[in-house]
C-alpha cells in the first residue's frame, strides 16, 4: 500500500472517532467518495491499525443502527419546511 493512502486512511479513521461522522459527511470533508471512505475503513485499516480498526468500527455501527432514525428525522424536517411556507 502506498503512504498517501496509509496517512488518507488513518487521517479519515482520527476523523470519524474524534467527530463520530458518518461515512457520507466524512467523505464531503476528504472530497473523495463514499466507496473510498468505506474501503479505507473496513478494508485497509485492519491491516493498518487492528486497534483503530475496532474503535473506528464501534462508531460505523452506531451510524447504522441510527441511519433510520436520521433518514425519518430528515423527511419530517422536509415536510415540516413545506407546511411553513
Amino acid at each position: 500500500m502506498q503512504n498517501y493512502i496509509e496517512e488518507r486512511v488513518l487521517q479519515i479513521a482520527n476523523y470519524i472517532l474524534d467527530t463520530k461522522s458518518t461515512l457520507r459527511d466524512t467523505a464531503k470533508v476528504f472530497m473523495v467518495s463514499k466507496s473510498t471512505v468505506h474501503t479505507d475503513m473496513t478494508v485497509r485499516l485492519p491491516l493498518i491499525d487492528n486497534l483503530l480498526y475496532h474503535e473506528v468500527r464501534k462508531v460505523l455501527d452506531v451510524n447504522l443502527m441510527e441511519r433510520h432514525i436520521r433518514g425519518g428525522q430528515s423527511t419530517h424536517d422536509k415536510y415540516k419546511h413545506l407546511c411553513e411556507v
